[in-house]
């Protein structure tokens, strides 16, 4: 049986690839924690920003400060805390996504789809698992950024099914409007509840991001909208909501089969 899940996101700007500096500023924003939460979540390479020096800031020490930080959080606040940073592996890099819980346990997923355009591809190894938690009994989807384009790897199955789906990005301003779009398509076409995380401000590269960090129900609608601004938004992923519309509008029954090929 589903219960309800309570979520706390951040939506700020970010200090470009000043890691002591970014643990320092998230440290002191989830402080001011108001309400009780399930699961807090960051933004995409919240150490960093979007950057493709992996080879100067991904390392084990980065790797380490990082973890330890969000095990601190995870157990001050009894939380799960999650968000991506740059991470180095066995003389890779990737775009990590991790999930800490408060007993320190973790579990990750390696952004699958990398950004070609701004020469991700060039610096991290894609990963090549989806990936599922559970939480509550939910079960949950976590995504990158860029993943938000391909529906495909997104789709929820018999397979791959789950209740709500997370995203974590640094999607910029010029492309606003898409971002605003998948998101919500990606609740309606799954009939999930969708829990989108950007970041706002100005990265080093002189790339504006507006945020538009958001909730939406399983059926489209806004939950939370957290337009541009800066701070701690919170929502509640309701189990009944989500089962009743589930049950009276079935459109998984007449979804489509098919084999997901992703080499």
């Amino acid at each position: 049986m589903l219960n309800d899940l309570s979520i706390c996101f951040v939506q700020t700007d970010l200090v470009w690839e000043n890691v002591d500096a970014n643990l320092k500023h998230f440290d002191a924003l989830l402080k001011t924690i108001s309400k009780p939460t399930d699961v807090i979540v960051l933004p995409e390479m919240f150490s960093t920003g979007f950057s493709m020096n992996p080879s100067k800031f991904a390392n084990e020490q980065h790797n380490q400060q990082c973890i330890q930080q969000m095990i601190n959080w995870a157990a001050r606040h009894q939380s799960v805390v999650c968000g991506s940073i740059m991470f180095a592996e066995d003389g890779n890099f990737y775009n990590r996504f991790l999930w800490v819980k408060p007993d320190a346990s973790i579990q990750h997923y390696d952004k699958a789809h990398l950004f070609r355009m701004g020469e991700e591809n060039k610096h991290y190894t894609r990963g090549k698992k989806q990936f599922l938690v559970e939480l509550k009994n939910w079960k949950l989807a976590c995504f990158v950024c860029y993943d938000l384009r391909f529906p495909v790897w997104l789709r929820s199955t018999k397979e791959f099914k789950y209740d709500a789906m997370l995203f974590v990005a640094n999607w910029p301003a010029k492309r606003n409007l898409h971002w605003q779009i998948l998101t919500r398509a990606r609740a309606i076409e799954n009939q999930s509840y969708v829990v989108a995380v950007n970041r706002i401000g100005m990265d080093g590269n002189q790339v504006e991001h507006l945020g538009n960090s958001a909730v939406f129900e399983p059926n489209g609608a806004y939950l939370v909208d957290a337009e541009s601004k800066n701070g701690l938004f919170y929502a509640i992923l309701s189990a009944q909501n989500l089962t009743q519309y589930r049950t009276a509008f079935p459109v998984e029954l007449d979804a489509d089969s098919f084999q997901l090929n992703f080499n």
